[in-house]
């Protein structure tokens, strides 16, 4: 009997433990995501130069879309650079992907969103992967994102608990 309870209390615990790492990882990808519509709206140095930030008025689509594409895909890719609705696109789904999974709501939709964003990267610049013959991070990343979906991680770490209880939200799971 004492073992038994021993054993439902580790799997509690290892249960809980699983909850928190779903929990950081979800923060995590959130984090990337959100940086990333940071660093282009302001160009604080990291990927963006200093004063060439989207609010400088530089564009957070030309070098990466204008230069670093490759593959068959490369010249349209190349077309989209510096296009007003592709950089708008592309940065309201930075925004919208890096909080609503840091916050934890709507984890399905922006996983989903990320995990898309992560392939059409990869199409535009990393296929094939320069460092592995068929398997890089753009391509581990959209995985990771939609087991964040699926585990319904915004309930650890999140809101997402709160979240479920919004009567549209309870009707359409999709948002959850």
């Amino acid at each position: 009997m004492a073992t038994m309870i021993r054993e439902e209390r580790g799997a509690v615990r290892t249960e809980q433990a699983v909850q928190y790492v779903w929990g950081v990882l979800r923060l995590a990808m959130g984090w990337t995501f959100l940086w990333s519509f940071i660093d282009k709206l302001f160009g604080l140095g990291f990927s963006t130069p200093s004063g060439s930030g989207w609010i400088d008025g530089g564009s957070p689509t030309a070098g990466f879309l204008g230069f670093a594409t490759k593959g068959p895909f490369a010249e349209l890719f190349k077309d989209m650079a510096g296009s007003p609705v592709v950089e708008w696109m592309f940065m309201m789904c930075l925004l919208g992907v890096g909080l609503a999974l840091m916050l934890g709501i709507g984890v399905r939709i922006a996983a989903a969103s990320g995990a898309a964003m992560y392939l059409l990267i990869s199409i535009a610049g990393y296929l094939p992967p320069e460092h592995n013959p068929f398997l890089d991070e753009h391509l581990i990343f959209p995985v990771l994102l939609l087991g964040l979906a699926l585990i319904n991680s915004g309930r650890f770490l999140g809101l997402g608990k709160l979240w479920e209880r919004i009567p549209m939200v309870e009707r359409f799971p999709l948002l959850r």
